[in-house]
């Protein structure tokens, strides 16, 4: 394993689904690392692998999905070869997930108390369900949830999104984990409650030193709250660095293209940047750069040789063959990546 510090390592993370038409590799070969501490953002489009490495880390990949190659080091214990019985065991206490939309993922005929209480007794046997009722209304009063008693009686159905994000958000920490996991935690809301959900997620990071890995498409979210950002595309990282670093020097021509259609007041506002083309189908990945078939800069080159993540700065990563400098001279410089990220 790597560094102590580090709360979770990913090491050459493949992730592939076995169909009749062949092995699609939803996660190709990543590496990752979250801090103590650190709100790390892993960006890119929708079907790009994001959610797939969060399913991986907590091994929530269904049939005809598997982990096909490499390690989720999670303190000393090796996630990608955990038994399922000891998956439960660290899943959902020590690391925990918000989901995409809390109104698909909270049972609409319970009440959300009772959900919520249920993360508790299930790591805690030794529990009684009056202090976990306790615990749940002390969690709801944190996450800003009024009238916490009241709405611990709720239905899902009687709550509005962003108080069901906030009971999603209730359910991951009522355990006190050590890493969450946000997939798409603002999707569904409006900005103002997105604005909200992000102080929220900062702030209770601040109070209990948790890690925090956000998934999200959306720039704005990561450039708000994240340290450190991975850029993937096509199962792969495309780059990586610091905030400040990727937002005032990137690299990649995908980073860029992302940051580019952020809506900006006074630039072009009658029409909205895009990336041509869509995310290439895995089963038929071109033959050199995925993302060739969409790059602006593209040569003949990048169509034929796969590029490998190479250092463009310090701390900086980037996938492209544009990006490396011209005297190194050799395309293979992945062992510059290993280690994952410089926080």
């Amino acid at each position: 394993m790597g560094q102590k510090e580090n709360v979770l390592e990913i090491r050459g993370l493949r992730s592939c689904f076995f169909t009749e038409k062949g092995v699609v590799p939803a996660v190709d070969g990543i590496d990752l690392d979250i801090p103590e501490g650190k709100i790390i953002g892993l960006v890119g489009e929708s079907g790009c692998g994001k959610s797939m490495t969060a399913k991986s880390i907590m091994g929530l990949l269904k049939y005809p999905g598997r982990i096909a190659d490499g390690h989720i080091w999670f303190d000393d214990q090796d996630l990608a070869h955990l038994s399922e019985k000891e998956l439960r065991n660290i899943c959902g206490k020590d690391i925990s997930m918000i989901f995409q939309e809390p109104m698909t993922s909270l049972n609409p005929v319970l009440k959300v108390g009772r959900q919520v209480r249920e993360t508790l007794l299930v790591h805690d046997r030794g529990m009684d369900k009056e202090e976990a009722k306790r615990q749940v209304i002390d969690m709801f009063a944190r996450v800003g949830i009024p009238e916490p008693e009241k709405r611990y009686d709720s239905y899902p159905h009687q709550l509005s999104g962003g108080l069901r994000q906030r009971v999603m958000i209730a359910m991951a920490m009522v355990c006190r984990p050590r890493l969450l996991i946000a997939d798409e935690p603002t999707t569904a809301l409006d900005v103002t409650i997105e604005a909200q959900i992000l102080r929220l997620i900062r702030q209770l990071r601040d109070e209990t030193g948790m890690s925090v890995l956000i998934i999200t498409h959306n720039m704005g979210v990561v450039a708000e709250i994240c340290d450190y950002i991975y850029v993937m595309y096509a199962g792969k990282i495309m780059e990586q660095a610091e905030t400040y670093e990727l937002f005032d020097h990137k690299a990649h021509p995908y980073t860029k293209g992302l940051l580019d259609s952020i809506p900006r007041i006074g630039k072009n506002p009658d029409r909205l940047y895009t990336i041509p083309g869509v995310v290439p189908n895995l089963l038929h990945l071109p033959e050199g750069c995925a993302f060739s078939n969409r790059c602006p800069n593209a040569s003949e080159r990048c169509r034929s040789v796969k590029p490998e993540l190479c250092e463009v700065g310090e701390g900086h990563l980037a996938r492209c063959l544009n990006c490396i400098p011209e005297m190194s001279g050799n395309l293979s410089t992945e062992n510059t990546a290993k280690g994952g990220g410089a926080l």
